[in-house]
């Protein structure tokens, strides 16, 4: 393909707008609409909100309306909301409308959940010769990309650990610090059955599953190894006050054992005091690899030296992925786009 890809945009919050932001500056792309949750940005030009040179493209609130601007792809990145279902009739409204969607919001890999939630987006894309492709950092890139294409250099694999550690307290959004990350509540409330440890359970059992099937590895089940830590202190972060002794940090962990043993671990941990001895000094993402060769590998965000702007570099690390990946999901077959990786590691079956 060699004209411009008609784009539209599909809200705009911390991610979003970085999104917007390189739909607008790429002359390969032509913005054409936009949607947004909140009733002050209703009527306004989409360079207004992005801070950028006037567009002629105006933000709505009505989904036909989108529809009705006929764009090649749409880059969905609402907030991810409990239930992790939440989204799921927008996008395949979207997606029966013949529209590709690149979303932020999960739907990395739909047949972890099963045969049924697969089928729902397969059966939409269907009717409508569309794609859908979930993406992120992680989910998306550390252990889809990175983690998997490096179990390739393994003459042995026993296990994989997958650790991020990651600095929440400039986070702005206090939805998403408070309610879906749960920081500031009352940790007895966060005890690994609540709608929030379900929520991350479905959408990084997609990391997890989408390795092991490229891996030709069974797992026997997924094991949930969860802990919150509260706050030792009254805390003013980005988003809000969190008190002394409610939630602080919150650490998600998932074994896929295999055999009786944990072959891949999943560890997600947001801490709103990064200065805590259990977290001062940890990179960002530390991937250790347990077999022939041993490895570890570390990953590590530098923010912007950028005057003037309050973007960070969590939201180009996930703002990145999506826009790279419009050219190949407007050029792919209709369906669940699934990234190839090359050469994993492959489990030898006895």
């Amino acid at each position: 393909m060699s004209e411009r890809i008609r784009v539209a945009q599909w809200a705009t919050g911390a991610v979003g707008k970085t999104i917007l932001r390189g739909v607008i500056d790429r002359p390969d792309l032509e913005l054409v609409g936009l949607y947004v949750y909140g009733d002050k940005k209703v009527g306004r030009d989409a360079g207004d909100i992005a801070r950028r040179d006037t567009t002629g493209v105006i933000a709505t609130r009505d989904i036909d309306e989108l529809v009705a601007t006929r764009p090649d792809v749409l880059m969905h990145a609402p907030r991810l909301q409990v239930p992790y279902e939440k989204h799921d009739a927008d996008l395949t409204r979207l997606l029966r409308a013949g529209i590709n969607v690149i979303t932020t919001a999960g739907q990395h890999f739909p047949r972890a959940h099963g045969s049924e939630r697969e089928q729902m987006f397969l059966d939409a894309c269907g009717e409508g010769g569309s794609t859908l492709f979930g993406i992120g950092v992680s989910p998306g890139i550390i252990g889809e990309r990175l983690a998997l294409g490096l179990t390739g250099a393994s003459m042995q694999l026993d296990a994989i650990t997958i650790d991020e550690v990651l600095d929440a307290r400039k986070m702005p959004d206090p939805d998403f610090a408070f309610t879906v990350m749960g920081m500031g509540s009352d940790p007895a409330t966060l005890d690994g059955s609540g709608p929030l440890p379900t929520l991350y359970a479905s959408l990084y059992l997609e990391t997890i599953a989408f390795m092991c099937e490229r891996m030709g590895v069974v797992y026997d089940e997924v094991v949930p190894d969860h802990r919150v830590v509260p706050a030792s202190r009254d805390l003013d972060v980005a988003a809000g006050h969190i008190p002394a002794g409610t939630v602080g940090s919150t650490e998600w962990r998932w074994h896929a054992m295999v055999g009786g043993k944990p072959f891949l671990t999943l560890a997600i941990i947001w801490t709103m005091e990064p200065d805590r001895p259990e977290y001062a000094g940890r990179d960002e993402w530390t991937i250790h690899f347990y077999g022939k060769p041993e490895m570890v590998v570390t990953l590590n965000m530098v923010e912007p030296d950028e005057p003037g702007s309050r973007t960070t570099a969590g939201q180009y690390v996930t703002a990145g992925p999506a826009l790279r990946a419009i050219r190949p999901v407007v050029e792919a077959p209709a369906g669940i786009f699934e990234p190839p990786v090359f050469a994993p590691f492959q489990m030898e079956v006895s």
